[in-house]
């Protein structure tokens, strides 16, 4: 049977792109391997955010070439966030790549691997499903922060329909998911641009009603575009997790303004409050880029000074790296030294550290139900509702339950616990 590997780097939405791709390779007979060498078909999943992130996608494809040298007839397909319209400039560099997707692009593909399909679809089982799932809402994303590349590579956002999303988180369930995470760029714009102009808490009511799925997560937020509405949804419906990724980016007017994020610090932490407020147990993480051009050291203490009064259960922390084509890249001198953007990053990684230990210790003695999710060294994994990582050892197969753990060991990134009871 013939074999595909795919290789994903960068967000979820790149994540949700390949766990698509390979559901059409699996319907058209083919396998997962897990080596290049192995594979008829490698997808490279690229991801351009950062410059760590295309760096490493670069280093994955040069390694390509050799593979392509010895074996011609292996297809090399490279998708996401590196593929811009024209693929000119990609194609001089890498011209042992035969294909060049766009982000969530999968026809070129599916077309030429159904040509060597080595199984006919109708002959193909029915695909089972992970416990949790991805599931892309909404497309792109209209706000074009001074710093980021997605809109330029993703475009403007779509919304799927409600139906049509329906449909999917059923057919996940049909086949053994028990959770969802929607997905966007900018999830709280959902529905927007569609004729009925559906809410991202119209569509959590109606998945909420679907018969055997427990849990309902989504991803990512934008602070100046979240409304009481949706916080109110979180708070009602039984399956949405309470649990919110609300990217702060800085804790300085003027860098937020520098940004063009749409807001100020005193908004956010409104916006913050009135979460806890109406959802109280609620977990948050939020996302932070240090050393932005031209950010002086009393305006990154600001961010610091945010981090310290907010609390956040979790906090990803990046160095700026300009993108070719942002308007930042244009109008700013990336003046930041490379050393004081680590200095920067690593001090807000030794207060997270410190305020995580402080939130997680609270959990210690506690009962918590987990989502069953995998296996990692013969321990058992899964998360609880508002998304914290926990271990516990179990005999029996436990993959996809609901459980209950009780916490005996707490640190700032997971928790060890002692299985109880299945739910």
């Amino acid at each position: 049977m013939a074999g595909y590997y795919i290789w994903t780097i960068g967000c979820q939405m790149n994540k949700a792109d390949s766990d698509e791709l390979a559901t059409g390779l699996q319907r058209l007979g083919y396998r997962f391997v897990s080596s290049v060498e192995d594979a008829d078909i490698v997808i490279i999943n690229s991801c351009v955010v950062r410059q760590s992130a295309e760096n490493s996608v670069i280093s994955k494809l040069n390694s390509l070439l050799p593979l392509k040298d010895r074996n011609p007839d292996k297809v090399v397909a490279l998708t996401g966030c590196m593929v811009d319209q024209d693929t000119a400039e990609l194609k001089r560099r890498f011209p042992y790549v035969d294909l060049f997707l766009k982000p969530g692009e999968s026809a070129a593909l599916m077309e030429l691997a159904g040509v060597r399909s080595p199984e006919p679809a109708q002959n193909i089982a029915p695909l089972p499903t992970p416990p949790s799932s991805f599931v892309t809402i909404i497309e792109g994303c209209d706000n074009f922060c001074s710093y980021c590349i997605v809109p330029y590579r993703r475009g403007k956002e779509k919304s799927r329909p409600v139906t049509e999303v329906f449909t999917q988180v059923e057919s996940l369930v049909e086949r053994g998911t028990r959770e969802v995470t929607l997905l966007g760029q900018n999830v709280d714009s959902y529905g927007h641009d569609l004729p009925d102009r559906p809410s991202l808490a119209d569509l959590l009511m109606e998945l909420n009603s679907i018969a055997g799925l427990v849990r309902i997560r989504f991803l990512t937020s934008h602070p100046k575009d979240m409304n009481e509405e949706l916080i109110q949804a979180v708070a009602s419906l039984d399956k949405v997790c309470e649990y919110f990724s609300l990217p702060v980016q800085a804790g300085d007017d003027g860098v937020l303004q520098a940004m063009g994020r749409g807001y100020t610090v005193q908004q956010y932490r409104d916006l913050v409050e009135k979460i806890h407020t109406i959802v109280p147990g609620v977990a948050i993480s939020t996302d932070v880029i240090v050393g932005f051009p031209g950010e002086t050291e009393k305006q990154f203490q600001g961010t610091l000074d945010l981090l310290s009064a907010t609390r956040f259960d979790t906090v990803h922390v990046a160095a700026y790296s300009p993108r070719p084509g942002t308007l930042a890249s244009r109008e700013f001198e990336d003046d930041i030294p490379l050393f004081e953007k680590r200095r920067r990053l690593h001090q807000v990684e030794e207060l997270q550290k410190a305020v995580a230990s402080e939130i997680n210790a609270r959990l210690l003695g506690q009962t918590v139900e987990i989502l069953v999710e995998g296996e990692k060294k013969k321990r058992w994994w899964g998360r609880t509702r508002t998304g914290k990582l926990v271990f516990f050892d179990n005999d029996a197969d436990r993959l996809g339950q609901l459980v209950e753990v009780e916490i005996e060991k707490t640190s700032p990134w997971s928790l060890q616990g002692v299985f109880k009871q299945a739910l």
